[in-house]
């Protein structure tokens, strides 16, 4: 397999994306993972840390995800961080519309701006002709 496109740039292989609901699973299991992760640090309170993890844990699902699984990412890291790392003991806890739907929208948008450059279309490539001339 060639490494160039004609006409310039690198060859990107199209890569397969995770469905929603497989996006979804992979984001409870490792948001549960994440959870553990930092209960081993003594990080398992409502702090920059664990937002910051579950943003990034966000960030690195969305870039194996199609943007449609956004949403679905964001509810399942909301979950985790509000259950496990804001209010622990497995307890959904409530602050009102305007943190928790913060919460929401940061790790949505998180998801969908690392997942968007992966679904923009991709170049064709062009193939110029040749044309075979018979009196030379």
């Amino acid at each position: 397999m060639y490494s160039a496109r004609p006409g310039g740039g690198r060859y990107h292989p199209v890569l397969e994306r995770l469905a929603v609901p497989t996006s979804g699973s992979v984001a409870l299991l490792t948001g549960g993972l994440l959870a553990l992760g930092l209960g081993g640090l003594g990080e398992l309170h409502s702090g920059w840390l664990a937002f910051a993890a579950y943003l990034a844990l966000c960030g690195l699902l969305g870039g194996f995800s199609r943007p449609g699984a956004a949403p679905v990412i964001g509810l399942a890291a909301w979950l985790c961080c509000n259950a496990f790392a804001e209010h622990r003991h497995a307890e959904l806890g409530w602050a009102g519309p305007w943190p928790e739907g913060g919460h929401f929208a940061a790790f949505t948008a998180t998801a969908l701006l690392v997942s968007l450059p992966t679904a923009l279309p991709r170049r064709t490539v062009r193939v110029a002709l040749l044309r075979f001339d018979r009196t030379a």
